[in-house]
């Protein structure tokens, strides 16, 4: 089955996301940066089979939670990626056959999704919305730098209220992830602000090892990743890979070691030197995810997300939010434990916000 790109940009009857491929898909945000700007896909969720295990109406969930409850940030519908974006990262055979739905049953296996129109709809709004981020963030870099206006911070925050997809290799998908979302939007900014953005780092602090961004930038120089994850949830992985620096934790690790971790790297921010940042913000360390085994607390979680976003200011580094796992043991989306992992990510961009908005220098604390 073909699916040509008009009906893959054709957009149903309620759905307020875009009629098409927009070559960037995103309006900048450079003369906003103070503000923070979130994308969300959630207009592409689709029903999956009785029982899966994937929470999909949580990115609905969270994104209402957010517009009620964060006046000063604007929210965007995500747009689809372009074939161009895409193609900076993935190979175009793999993909070319997951848009025409030509990939074998054990690759979508493998990803986790059984393949649909509606599926590719949402694969490519998960890439597309982490791209027009990354490209409101470097806006705001680009227009300090023609504005030649060295006094102003460079700090700025943006995120997708999605993606994280940090499983998928170039060529292939794995564990609920098609494409990498962050390597598109890292070599998308690479390509086209190459005068503001030379050099990445990605945070992820994903419960799972951000194993398919390893292997993408394994040979990069200008990307730095970095992955603090629970040393059990890497068996499922069919071969062992490397970050450039991985931490590996124990099972019930606990706020305080996973925290004690946490400050011990976060140096690396200064020492790479990154002009930006991506944080996959997971929430699967939580003691409430079905997957996750590090049993921190959502207190822990969100003095995570403080140290991450506080750094990033302090630094006078941009960062870029995606929202990585949360696996309720519970798939009733009105059950105490669905609304657990809602509450963990709901944390994430509130705490993004309030550090994008906070009135502190980069100098200062």
């Amino acid at each position: 089955l073909r699916v040509s790109l008009a009906l893959l940009g054709a957009r149903r009857g309620r759905r307020r996301g875009p009629r098409f491929f927009g070559r960037h898909g995103a309006f900048c945000c450079a003369r906003r940066a103070v503000a923070p700007v979130f994308y969300y896909n959630d207009p592409y969720e689709y029903p999956l089979p009785a029982g899966h295990r994937f929470p999909m109406e949580k990115y609905r969930i969270v994104r209402e939670r957010l517009e009620r409850d964060i006046t000063s940030a604007e929210f965007r519908v995500s747009p689809l990626v372009s074939h161009e974006d895409l193609l900076t990262t993935h190979d175009a055979s793999y993909v070319r056959r997951f848009l025409d739905g030509e990939l074998s049953a054990a690759e979508n296996r493998r990803i986790g999704f059984p393949w649909s129109v509606d599926g590719v709809r949402r694969a490519l709004s998960s890439t597309g919305g982490t791209v027009a981020a990354a490209r409101c963030v470097a806006e705001a870099l680009r227009s300090r730098q023609e504005q030649r206006n060295d006094g102003a911070s460079k700090f700025a925050v943006a995120g997708h209220i999605a993606g994280g997809t940090h499983h998928a290799r170039a060529d292939a998908g794995a564990g609920f992830c098609v494409f990498s979302d962050i390597a598109v939007a890292t070599n998308v900014l690479r390509r086209d602000f190459a005068d503001v953005c030379r050099r990445v780092l990605i945070v992820d602090l994903d419960v799972h090892q951000g194993d398919g961004n390893a292997v993408i930038f394994a040979d990069d120089p200008g990307v730095f990743t970095f992955s603090l994850h629970a040393a059990d949830n890497v068996a499922w992985q069919a071969e062992r890979v490397a970050s450039d620096c991985d931490v590996a934790l124990a099972t019930g690790a606990g706020d305080d070691t996973y925290l004690r971790m946490l400050r011990a790297y976060l140096p690396l921010l200064r020492r790479v030197a990154p002009d930006v940042v991506f944080y996959q913000a997971g929430v699967d360390p939580s003691e409430h995810d079905r997957l996750g085994k590090l049993n921190v607390t959502r207190r822990g979680l969100r003095r995570r997300n403080d140290l991450v976003f506080e750094t990033c200011r302090r630094l006078d580094v941009p960062v870029v939010v995606t929202m990585g796992g949360g696996y309720p043991r519970d798939l009733d989306p009105a059950s105490p434990a669905y609304q657990e992992i809602v509450h963990a990510h709901v944390d994430v961009y509130a705490g993004a916000a309030a550090a994008a908005l906070r009135d502190l220098g980069p100098s200062d604390g």
